[in-house]
């Protein structure tokens, strides 16, 4: 049972990290210091996409399910979670990089406002 709640905890988990790479530059328009956890998990989230790495959490969460007797499963968080709800053919190369372009370009936006409002003095 235990092992169960450990693997939704690491999947919320994941879930909320992959939200934070996307739109946590956002925050950093309000509260600055957010920007220095923020870029490195951005950074991390891209190169996860264009490298084709796995993430950590994935493997953990993954062997927390079989301990648990759940089915663990194979390949990442986005292709078992994500991909069926938006792209239900499954996770490609191009998918991914189209990916990590948009993580990129929200980032870049979300930057650049926090350059403007900073030299602004806001």
């Amino acid at each position: 049972m235990i092992d169960a709640v450990i693997a939704d905890l690491i999947m919320i988990a994941h879930f909320v990290f992959i939200v934070f790479v996307v739109v946590g530059g956002f925050a950093a328009v309000r509260r600055l210091w957010i920007a220095f956890l923020h870029l490195p998990a951005a950074v991390w989230g891209v190169l996860i996409e264009l490298l084709n790495w796995t993430c950590p959490l994935t493997p953990l969460e993954a062997g927390y399910r079989q301990a648990a007797g759940q089915a663990g499963y194979h390949g990442g968080f986005i292709e078992h979670y994500l991909m069926p709800l938006i792209y239900p053919s499954g996770l490609t190369r191009t998918v991914q990089f189209i990916l990590a372009a948009l993580v990129l370009g929200i980032n870049v936006y979300a930057y650049t406002l926090v350059v403007q409002r900073s030299r602004s003095g806001k």
